[in-house]
């Protein structure tokens, strides 16, 4: 039976920190960036708002601070080697988060089949964000299911990895999920737990041996 491996990029691939954190650094905003995450994670304000306030902060970025930033980010160990062994068995491997497409989709380049963030104008940038490609909970259940179609596979078929309640809807449309490094309430909804830096453990936990003459 082939797989779809669906990962979460904040707090899960990239440990303690997150997309927005880093590029934020890159610019001297780390304060700025820490006190729009406290209200979104305190509910005071959803992802489209976010976003939003996120592109006005980010006025002066470039294409260097997004590649400094990704480059210098706290990543978890054996991320490649992992999505090697995905595609080599045949299986398949997403990322899908809430963060700027634009810092999502240079997982492309480390094997990933897909990648899908909240979709932001180009940078440096010109145009505004359009709050209808901004990814919400809800959106990532609704990504899976383009991508599912797309990969000849179903819900059912699928394993997500996450650490925090943005992906509590997923975690619930699929059977089989990952709490990496998550936060309590988020760890009772998954089937597995990892405390870690190191995702080949993580994916260990739900690895299924093939059996013999399936082509592995």
């Amino acid at each position: 039976m082939t797989a779809l491996h669906l990962f979460d990029l904040d707090g899960t691939l990239m440990h303690g920190t997150a997309a927005p954190a880093e590029i934020s650094r890159q610019l001297g905003l780390s304060t700025e960036i820490a006190a729009l995450e406290a209200e979104f994670s305190a509910r005071r304000i959803g992802p489209p708002d976010f976003a939003v306030r996120l592109h006005t902060l980010w006025a002066g970025l470039t294409t260097e601070h997004v590649r400094a930033a990704f480059d210098g980010a706290p990543w978890l160990l054996g991320i490649k080697e992992v999505w090697q062994e995905i595609r080599e068995r045949g299986d398949y491997c997403a990322v899908i988060s809430l963060s700027p497409s634009f810092f999502v989709e240079l997982l492309l380049e480390w094997g990933a089949h897909a990648a899908h963030g909240s979709v932001f104008p180009e940078v440096p940038f010109t145009r505004p964000v359009d709050i209808a490609g901004i990814l919400t909970p809800a959106g990532k259940v609704d990504v899976a299911d383009r991508l599912c179609a797309r990969f000849g596979v179903s819900l059912q078929d699928c394993v997500a990895y996450g650490d925090s309640a943005t992906d509590v809807e997923l975690f619930k449309a699929v059977p089989v999920s990952v709490a990496v490094n998550a936060r309590p309430h988020l760890a009772a909804v998954a089937t597995h737990v990892y405390q870690g830096f190191d995702l080949r453990e993580a994916y260990r936990l739900v690895q299924q041996p093939r059996r013999a003459g399936d082509g592995s």
